[in-house]
C-alpha cells in the first residue's frame, strides 16, 4: 500500500553524497507534513554509530524516522589470514513501539518510496527498539550477507 508520500530531491542528493563521494557517514530522514520525506540530520564522515542512534531518536519516543548509515567493518574470509575492510549501506526504518499507530502506518507504508529512490542500498532493517537498532544487531544482519 503506497501512502502517496514523495521523496525530496535533498534525500537523493544526500544519498549520492554518501554513496559515491563518501562525504557523510549517515543521514536521518523524516516525513514532513505527512507529504514528503526530507533530510533531518546529516552526520559527518567521522561520526560514530552512537551519534546516529541519538539523532534517530531525537524526535522523541513517539516519533518514527528513517536512517541511512554507511557501515564499515572488517571481514575475514575462511581460509585466509587477511581481514578485509567492508562497507555496506543500510537503510533503517525506526518506529518505536511507543509511536502512535497512525504514524507507524505512515512510515511503514512510505518506506517503499524511499527504498525505490535510494538505489544501491545493501540492506533494509526495521527496528522498533534499541536492541534491534544496536550496532551489534545491525552488524550481525550485515555479516549474514557476506560470503564465508
Amino acid at each position: 500500500m503506497a501512502s502517496g508520500v514523495t521523496v525530496s530531491d535533498a534525500c537523493k542528493t544526500t544519498y549520492e553524497e554518501i554513496k559515491k563521494d563518501k562525504k557523510h557517514r549517515y543521514v536521518v530522514f523524516y516525513i514532513r507534513d505527512e507529504k514528503q520525506i526530507d533530510v533531518e540530520t546529516v552526520g559527518g564522515r567521522n561520526a560514530e554509530y552512537d551519534q546516529f542512534l541519538e539523532d534517530l531518536q531525537k524526535g522523541g519516543t513517539g516519533e518514527c524516522r528513517y536512517g541511512l548509515f554507511d557501515f564499515e567493518y572488517t571481514h575475514q574470509c575462511q581460509g585466509t589470514s587477511e581481514a578485509s575492510k567492508k562497507q555496506k549501506l543500510f537503510l533503517m526504518s525506526w518506529c518505536p513501539d511507543t509511536a502512535k499507530v497512525k504514524k507507524k502506518m505512515l512510515y511503514s507504508s512510505s518506506f517503499d518510496a524511499l527504498k525505490k529512490s535510494l538505489v544501491g542500498v545493501q540492506k533494509y532493517i526495521q527496528a522498533t527498539d534499541l536492541s534491534e537498532a544496536s550496532q551489534e544487531a545491525v552488524e550481525e544482519k550485515l555479516r549474514a550477507t557476506d560470503r564465508q
